[in-house]
């Protein structure tokens, strides 16, 4: 079904034609002719519309008013082309020659139409079969009209013969579509690129509120569905859109002019304007607008084809009356030739005799209404150049080229001078199919009947009161949507970007757009981002979310922030410290280890454990070395490593201290047959490998069934990376069977606290022991109440202390000995230090002769028994007494420290940390 307008066009083309014979020859006359083997029509706005009539009895002829210069210039552009083509080796070598017919749209349809049906329809006489030698020659091609609204309605009827049509300024989408308008071809781009130029340099100036003025016709509506669906998707929002009446002699004409005036003094913010509107509109328009308040000045008008090169709109006015016009032309050629024309146009009635526009435009009044001021050739082609546009010329041009060298292309396969020969759908054909050039360059139309060269892009300039229009600043590629701006006008444009048109202030990175609901998408409010989420961007219609795993952001940032990884580093000055004393730890245990070495056959090594002092040295280094763990970035096995290793090595330490600490209880046992059982079942090294296999069995469940592994906290600006232990219960066992050991040797050390001073290992171990306890007593509570990467440190210093603790009690005060009290290392002196302790433990010493004391002291007795292990004591048989011997009965002992037997009267000394105590008397 066709469309509605396409039907009344037809309606109106046939009510034109059938209104009868003598009436449609009376609109027949062309206002310029030439002769020529192949005619082509011409079609031009040689004024600016028709005398309204009330009288519509019958169909006439409308009076055109209003000479348009501009308009004028066009068509001698056109008969200057002919006459270049003739001219041209393209058809002189064939021997033909173009004629042509113009007539005068009027800027109107309905004329237009009339005017249109001389191309179409022959004259009465020849319908009726005369003398044909009177009849036009048909025209095999139009080239016109300017106006969309008109090139629309001619298409439609040139479509019914198929003859070719060209406009030249004709920029509508619609008649893009060779569904509808087959036979149509223009030598410039459609609305569709214009608009689409016009998008991109409002989206490059960052100019997102404008408003649109446009006419009312097919012109202006495509121009304004086109420029409003393409800015919609750029987020360019229109403030306001004005259309005016195609004609301003309409009653309504003036009222839209003055609405449109008042419309842009309500929107002051809106500095730049998109006019798709007729020159003659704008003018009125700026004369609405001048005036105080109308900041008319400040704005920018961004100018389509339709008036970008029309000084006209200027009126009276100087151009900072209006503001900056930036236009956009089609590409134009040569002007020389075309300018030398106008310089030597003739006057004379040879030539005006073939064209009436030319008559009338000499007969033109000035101002004063003063007849015949132009009549001079110098006066007229002043006149001419001036309202001389060269992207229109060379759009006609390139239609007058296009035609000859499709006529040039039929007429080398056959002969053109016969009538009937060559037909208007041939031309056509050969207008869609082949390429013409022009200036030295090749065109072709493309499929959709357009020559698509882009823009060129102008900024109107004024130097002292001389208006310069054609100042090119820009060039547009529709192929890629894109500017490039010429050499020395890359400021101009920068300082007109500088005009800020927009409904809201950019929302700066940080913030978002939040927009009322039924308001612009220009027009919003700025919301600063939440925590944790960010804009990068201006204007961004939402904020973007942080990775709260690794990212973080304060409200109203514009980007994320990494978060900083923490853990216990190795650069951390505490941690040197810390790591600084392991060190010292380990190397202080290594030197004291190589030192009881050397001096293993002392009584001082003797008396402190022997083999036993190596092992807790060895598990000390263990000890110091778990420390080291406790530093740097934890992984899974670091976390395994350090807890279990310091288990089983401080256990080894504690379960030596432990055999020790035994040898008190043991000694200080009262009960004869509960010693003798203890003193079987002491086995040093059974008891140790049952505490540390106790340990190694904990430590194993442990890690089978929920070991320790490395982990990630995240916070609100750090991720903690730490050790998670995994079972806590399996960890405060492990503890907690260290300390229960710990307190089994404080229990038994407390015991022998006051033994001789060479001997007393004891104070020292309850010393060592409690040291250990109440450091870790502390640990428990701060561990469980501190986080973050100093929690390592925490036990790192625990461990610490605890390590020199053992290692300042049991070894420290030996190695003074041996290296500074070396007269103390010595079996005399081990033994007068026990003599001497035992007789101020004898409440009765005065039964002791002085005599027999002298002869002890300091003394060793041999005896028969032979020590297997200096760590451990035995209880001789008593010894037969000679005769010599009169004394009180005695216990022997053998002495770890001397590996000789100590005796002492009524005092039973054993180890290195005991105290005598009486025994019952035995007469021998």
């Amino acid at each position: 079904m066709a469309p509605m307008g396409d039907v009344f066009h037809l309606l109106v083309i046939l009510s034109l034609l059938e209104t009868g014979n003598a009436k449609v020859e009376d609109f027949k006359a062309a206002g310029a002719t030439a002769p020529g083997d192949i005619i082509i029509g011409g079609l031009f706005s040689i004024h600016e519309g028709v005398k309204k009539s009330p009288d519509l009895s019958a169909p006439h002829a409308s009076q055109c008013v209003k000479f348009n210069t501009d308009g004028f210039t066009q068509a001698l552009a056109m008969i200057h082309a002919v006459e270049s083509a003739n001219r041209s080796p393209v058809l002189t070598t064939l021997g033909i020659s173009l004629g042509y017919r113009i007539h005068d749209s009027c800027s109107d349809v309905t004329t237009a139409l009339r005017a249109s049906a001389d191309f179409t329809q022959p004259t009465t006489d020849c319908r009726r079969g005369a003398n044909t030698s009177t009849c036009p020659p048909p025209i095999m091609a139009v080239i016109g009209a300017s106006s969309s609204e008109i090139s629309i309605s001619v298409a439609r009827q040139l479509n019914l013969e198929l003859i070719p049509q060209i406009s030249y300024a004709s920029t509508a989408v619609i008649l893009s579509d060779k569904n509808r308008f087959p036979t149509f071809l223009r030598t410039i781009p459609s609305d569709l690129y214009q608009t689409q130029a016009m998008v991109q340099l409002l989206s490059d100036s960052k100019w997102t509120w404008v408003g649109v003025i446009t006419t009312d016709g097919d012109y202006g509506r495509s121009a304004l569905d086109s420029f409003v669906s393409q800015a919609t998707v750029s987020g360019i929002c229109v403030a306001f859109k004005e259309i005016l009446p195609n004609s301003l002699t309409s009653p309504d004409g003036e009222s839209a002019v003055r609405q449109a005036a008042a419309t842009l003094r309500r929107n002051p913010n809106v500095k730049v304007v998109v006019s798709f509107a007729k020159p003659t509109q704008m003018m009125y328009l700026y004369q609405e607008l001048i005036g105080p308040g109308s900041g008319l000045g400040e704005r920018v008008w961004v100018a389509s084809d339709s008036w970008s090169s029309s000084k006209e709109v200027l009126g009276k006015m100087d151009l900072p009356d209006i503001g900056h016009v930036v236009g956009f032309t089609f590409k134009r050629g040569d002007l020389a030739p075309f300018h030398h024309y106008l310089m030597n146009l003739s006057d004379s009635n040879d030539v005006i005799g073939n064209n009436s526009f030319l008559k009338e435009f000499y007969s033109l009044p000035n101002g004063s209404g003063d007849p015949r001021v132009v009549s001079s050739s110098t006066g007229a082609a002043k006149i001419l150049l001036n309202n001389c546009h060269a992207d229109i010329v060379f759009s006609v041009e390139m239609a007058v080229s296009a035609i000859a060298h499709a006529v040039a292309d039929i007429c080398s396969k056959k002969d053109c001078k016969t009538a009937g020969t060559v037909q208007p759908w041939k031309v056509l054909e050969a207008l869609r199919g082949s390429r013409f050039e022009l200036e030295g360059k090749s065109y072709r139309f493309d499929p959709k009947g357009d020559i698509n060269l882009g823009y060129d892009v102008t900024l109107w300039r004024s130097v002292r009161g001389v208006i310069n229009i054609s100042d090119i600043i820009a060039e547009y590629h529709p192929i890629n949507n894109s500017f490039s701006y010429t050499s020395g006008h890359t400021k101009k444009i920068t300082d007109l970007k500088d005009v800020v048109s927009v409904c809201s202030a950019s929302c700066e990175p940080g913030m978002f757009k939040k927009t009322a609901e039924g308001q612009h998408t220009c027009c919003y409010e700025c919301i600063n981002c939440t925590e944790n989420h960010f804009t990068n961007n201006t204007d961004m219609d939402q904020c973007l979310s942080c990775d709260t795993k690794r990212e973080w952001s304060l409200e109203g940032s514009s980007g994320c922030t990494h978060k900083t990884l923490e853990f216990f580093s190795w650069q951390d000055g505490f941690a040197v410290v810390l790591l600084a004393l392991a060190a010292l730890g380990i190397i202080l245990v290594l030197l004291v280890g190589a030192l009881f070495l050397h001096h293993h056959q002392t009584p001082v090594v003797k008396a402190a454990g022997g083999p036993l002092s190596q092992l807790i040295l060895l598990s000390l280094v263990g000890s110091f070395v778990s420390a080291v763990f406790f530093v740097g970035h934890p992984s899974s096995l670091q976390c395994k490593v350090r807890q279990v290793l310091f288990g089983l090595s401080f256990t080894l330490c504690v379960s030596c201290i432990l055999v020790k600490s035994l040898k008190i209880l043991l000694a200080f046992q009262l009960n004869p047959d509960l010693k003798d059982v203890l003193r079987r079942l002491y086995q040093p090294y059974a008891i140790i490998c049952l505490c540390v296999a106790l340990q190694v069995l904990t430590c194993t469940l442990w890690l089978v069934l929920q070991s320790p592994w490395d982990k990630a906290t995240v916070f609100a600006t750090t991720v903690l990376a730490e050790c998670d232990e995994g079972s806590y219960v399996a960890f405060g066992v492990m503890l907690g069977y260290i300390a229960v050991m710990a307190l089994v040797c404080f229990a038994c050390a407390f015991k022998g606290r006051k033994l001789p001073q060479k001997y007393n290992d004891a104070r020292f171990i309850t010393f060592s022991m409690l040291l250990y306890l109440m450091s870790w007593v502390i640990f428990v509570p701060i561990y469980v109440t501190t986080s973050g990467k100093y929690l390592p440190a925490v036990e790192m210093v625990v461990i610490l202390i605890s390590n020199y603790g053992v290692l300042s009690c049991h070894f420290f005060p030996k190695c003074y000995v041996i290296l500074f009290k070396k007269e103390h290392n010595t079996k005399n002196a081990f033994m007068k230090n026990v003599y001497e302790y035992s007789r101020k433990g004898i409440s009765d010493s005065s039964a002791v002769s002085e005599t027999s004391v002298s002869q002890t002291e300091g003394k060793c007795t041999s005896h028969p028994y032979s020590i297997s292990s200096p760590s451990f004591f035995m209880s001789p048989p008593p010894i037969e007494p000679t005769a010599s011997q009169n004394c009180w009965s005695i216990i022997q002992y053998i002495d770890t420290a001397t590996q000789c037997t100590v005796v002492d009267h009524g005092v039973f000394v054993t180890g290195q940390l005991t105290r005598p105590y009486r025994l019952r008397r035995k007469s021998l």
